[in-house]
């Protein structure tokens, strides 16, 4: 951080045009991602995920703590482990762990506890939160602040970095997910967020017909003319 606590910091104002413009734009394209499970085996230039990974690192969190790692992991060897890990998990949740209710509720999906995928994409980023920072002679712990959330909103941005440049993902919660931290050996203090396959979708790539929620049902107005700030 620069000595000065606070820096100058301006960015260009747009006519209501220009914005209005580009969030149509933006909304066209992030309307058509989606998640897939359906991966093309071609490669993907690690440059392009490293890039995808800084601007995940541009996303606000609690008290600047910025409380991730992402592990790139392409190496054959190492996703076929994690996904023998993965389906052991899958296969006591789908058949136990889960509610009848959340059975049900996949099932449009179409998922069981068989994860081809991990082994199809190129690449999985493995993104990790740090539940607090550890010195590195294991002396004292400092508190990092609303992990999840932080974690939350850089994923947000890694995804959206993703689909910028056509590439596809799936956000991956095998649960428990505690197999990961041992089998990428990460430090203690990291647990585990999302397993992320990444890569181009398949020649013969589906994904379930479903539909988003209209505007109308997830925002709610509260200013005074209808049209000020929102829920």
């Amino acid at each position: 951080m620069s000595e000065d606590r606070h820096i100058p910091f301006s960015l260009p104002r747009l006519t209501e045009e220009e914005m209005r413009t580009r969030l149509d734009k933006m909304y066209a394209h992030m309307g058509q991602r989606r998640s897939v499970r359906h991966f093309s085996t071609d490669p993907v230039p690690i440059d392009l995920l490293e890039r995808a990974v800084q601007i995940a690192g541009t996303a606000p969190s609690g008290a600047h703590k910025q409380p991730w790692s992402f592990c790139i992991v392409t190496d054959p060897d190492l996703r076929k482990r994690i996904r023998v890990a993965v389906e052991e998990e899958e296969h006591r949740s789908y058949n136990g762990r889960m509610s009848e209710r959340w059975l049900s509720d996949l099932e449009p999906i179409g998922t069981d506890h068989v994860k081809p995928f991990i082994e199809e994409a190129p690449a999985l980023i493995i993104v990790f939160k740090k539940v607090h920072e550890q010195e590195e002679d294991g002396g004292e712990r400092h508190p990092n602040y609303y992990v999840q959330e932080s974690c939350g909103i850089a994923v947000g941005f890694l995804l959206a970095a993703l689909h910028e440049v056509g590439l596809v993902a799936l956000t991956h919660t095998p649960s428990p997910m505690g197999f990961l931290a041992e089998l990428l050996a990460r430090p203690e203090n990291e647990r585990a967020f999302l397993n992320i396959p990444v890569g181009w979708p398949s020649n013969d790539a589906t994904v379930p017909n479903l539909l988003r929620k209209p505007l109308n049902e997830i925002l709610f107005h509260y200013g005074h003319d209808g049209g000020g700030e929102g829920g």
